[in-house]
């Protein structure tokens, strides 16, 4: 089970938090090459405006890769298993990295912003696929925790990326290319190793009718031989969802008795996002300049809040189990409220109280710490954990499209709200992590130490509907 988690983990979630990052500290020597291919093809320099549209697009092609990725989670691991779709996966991955390394070589720009959508592909199927398969294999008691090791790597692939982004290692003239094409290693690992590790027994039982490669699926991933109690409680999901068959994604929204379910995941997918970690980490170099971090240093201080990220989200697997799912959540999102609230007034106060700079700095790291150990990786436990197998893929189907659309929202958004709005923009963050610790509140149950018919027994009620 551990092998698995930190196999699926490392080759699949470790990649997405890569890629999120590894385009920040090389921006302008990729610009400049960008520049220099235009000159060499036309004789004349790129204008300003050519230049900052094709920047975006190498930014923004990744979240919009992720949305495709998303559409493509339903019919991928219904068909091919959730083991069958992250091997899948990695051919887009390796794909990219071969393409991006390159393309130095190649002289063409246009295939890195091709790159960034295949790669975005890959992360949208795996920032999906990787949650739904590790909660599905593990026991009841240890499902939180597992299910909090994916953004775990997210964290460290963001880590990584900007420890190698630094000036000193490969975020230069040179190393770029070479940062780019590392994507590449943990996918070729993942498709070398995990085709030796079994597939998910709830889908082998419940979807293709196999119990005895469930059984043995089961021991392999318990290290016992007496799996009965378990084998029994898919018998009794299965037989509870004969009548209704295979969800799509029209009879999910559809559904009454999926009705609050759905839109739990939505409220929290949303909320996640919306509530503007890309902008704080877009922020958060100019936050350090203000405070008198030296010009050359800034990045070292990134990288420090990526080891803090790290860290939290590393906390949040140990205490996930014995706090539960709710008090994370609202704590979460009750940090990043607060913290962006006073991160508005610290900005706007920055240049007549000069230790108010420092308290931007204290903000923001707060703000990093409550989405490390609740809005992050929490909302994608729960969307394992709310639904029964034959609406899952679709659950995480439109999970999954919620959070790349919302992603790729702040992205395209964010600069012109920044234009216009200033240190305000935070006062819109905060309203938005507000009204979701509100819901959450109100609405999500705790399903901690619950199986996954329990859960749906809780939900019923709240949906009104009779379960057979």
């Amino acid at each position: 089970l551990a092998m698995v988690t930190l196999i699926s983990a490392f080759g699949s979630s470790f990649q997405y938090g890569y890629n999120v990052s590894v385009i920040n500290s090389p921006a302008p020597y990729m610009q400049d090459f960008y520049n220099q291919t235009y000159y060499n093809r036309t004789g004349v320099p790129m204008n300003s405006g050519f230049q900052t549209l094709l920047w975006s697009l190498t930014v923004s092609m990744f979240p919009l890769g992720g949305l495709f990725g998303s559409l493509m989670v339903w019919p991928l691991v219904n068909n091919c298993g959730r083991k069958g779709t992250l091997l899948i996966s990695n051919l887009f991955s390796i794909t990219a990295a071969i393409l991006m390394g390159t393309s130095e070589l190649a002289k063409t720009y246009e295939v890195i912003i091709f790159s960034r959508v295949i790669m975005g592909i890959y992360a949208g199927l795996a920032s999906n696929v990787v949650p739904m398969f590790l909660g599905e294999i593990s026991p009841k008691n240890l499902r939180g925790a597992i299910g909090v090791v994916p953004q775990l790597f997210i964290t460290v692939g963001i880590l990584i990326a900007q420890v190698l982004g630094l000036n000193s290692i490969l975020g230069n003239a040179k190393g770029w290319p070479v940062l780019l094409g590392l994507t590449g290693i943990p996918s070729l690992i993942q498709l070398l190793i995990l085709p030796f590790f079994p597939e998910s027994p709830r889908y082998l039982l419940i979807q293709k009718g196999n119990e005895e490669q469930a059984r043995r699926a089961l021991q392999k991933l318990r290290s016992r031989d007496d799996v009965d109690d378990e084998i029994q409680e898919m018998r009794q999901e299965d037989r509870s969802e004969k009548e209704e068959g295979q969800f799509s994604v029209f009879s999910l929204c559809t559904f009454r008795g999926l009705r609050w379910q759905l839109i739990s995941i939505i409220v929290m997918m949303m909320g996640q996002q919306l509530s503007g970690i890309n902008g704080v980490f877009y922020y958060a170099d100019r936050i350090f300049l203000s405070a008198g971090v030296d010009d050359n240093n800034v990045q070292y201080v990134t990288v420090s809040i990526g080891a803090i990220n790290v860290v939290m989200t590393l906390l949040a697997v140990f205490i996930v189990e014995s706090l539960g799912r709710r008090i994370l959540l609202l704590a979460g999102f009750g940090l990043c409220c607060v913290s962006c609230a006073v991160l508005t007034l610290a900005l706007n106060l920055q240049t007549t109280v000069s230790w108010m700079s420092y308290l931007s700095i204290v903000c923001v790291i707060i703000y990093i710490i409550g989405h490390a150990i609740g809005a992050s990786p929490i909302p994608f436990v729960l969307i394992t954990e709310m639904f029964l197998q034959s609406s899952r893929p679709a659950a995480f189907m439109v999970g999954g499209s919620v959070h790349w659309l919302s992603n790729f929202t702040v992205g395209l958004v964010f600069l012109y709200m920044e234009a216009g709005l200033g240190p305000y923009s935070f006062l819109i963050f905060c309203a938005i992590c507000l009204a979701t610790m509100v819901y959450i509140f109100f609405i999500v149950p705790e399903t901690k130490n619950k199986t996954f018919m329990e859960i749906n027994r809780i939900m019923a009620k709240r949906n009104k509907v009779e379960i057979q």
